[in-house]
């Protein structure tokens, strides 16, 4: 079976909601030697797009986002965390969070996790996070980085709004903010002032590295 194949038959037994197979399709795939990255990247990640996609949609309810999201942490912290090998050095502090109005937080859990594995201190502040709590998290634990995402269309406009909190409070100058998430793109990070915008985790953690100065 090619690479391509273990990653169709993963986002199957996950669309499925089939835990049990899932599972064992990841720890197959795991034991292969396939690099737990490109796990998240091209079977989780896609998967769970897919769900989201299908809820707004109406063809997925509450009850299946649900299970797709305990399914997912069960995933990452049974099977894929322990493989991802963390940095011994911090690299820096990042403090992130799904923007007011907005619930979702698979791809926010995933840059989460690859910024501690990569040696950042994470500070998550979880969903529907309101620029006056970014701005308090800002001031309590001095990051480096701040990191924003917004899934929605409607809530995309709260990322600027944060920045404008920051700037209001003088503190925007202290941190670099990056922004992402499945509405929001390049051109939008330009306008609204942030520094960076990452369209994965992947991505993003290499920005995250860059804006603090390491290669």
């Amino acid at each position: 079976m090619t690479e391509n194949e273990i990653f169709s038959k993963i986002r199957e037994g996950f669309l499925s909601f089939d835990f049990e197979e899932t599972k064992e399709l990841v720890k197959d795939a795991l034991e292969r030697g396939v690099d737990p990255v490109e796990i998240i990247e091209k079977s989780l990640r896609p998967a769970m797009e897919i769900v989201g996609e299908k809820f707004e949609q109406g063809e997925f309810f509450l009850s299946e986002l649900v299970v797709a999201g305990d399914l997912f942490k069960e995933i990452m912290d049974e099977l894929i965390s322990p493989r991802l090998k963390k940095e011994e050095k911090e690299l820096g502090t990042v403090v992130i969070g799904t923007v007011r109005g907005d619930l979702h937080d698979i791809g926010k859990n995933i840059v989460a996790t690859m910024l501690r594995v990569a040696g950042f201190k994470v500070i998550d502040l979880g969903v529907d996070v309101s620029p006056e709590a970014f701005l308090e998290a800002v001031k309590k634990y001095k990051p480096d980085i701040v990191g924003m995402s917004a899934l929605l269309t409607t809530t995309m406009i709260e990322m600027e709004n944060v920045i404008k909190e920051l700037e209001k409070a003088g503190v925007r100058k202290d941190v670099k903010i990056i922004v992402g998430g499945a509405a929001v793109t390049e051109d939008f990070a330009k306008k609204i002032g942030a520094d960076a915008y990452g369209k994965d985790a992947v991505e993003a953690v290499a920005i995250c590295k860059r804006l603090v100065g390491v290669s």
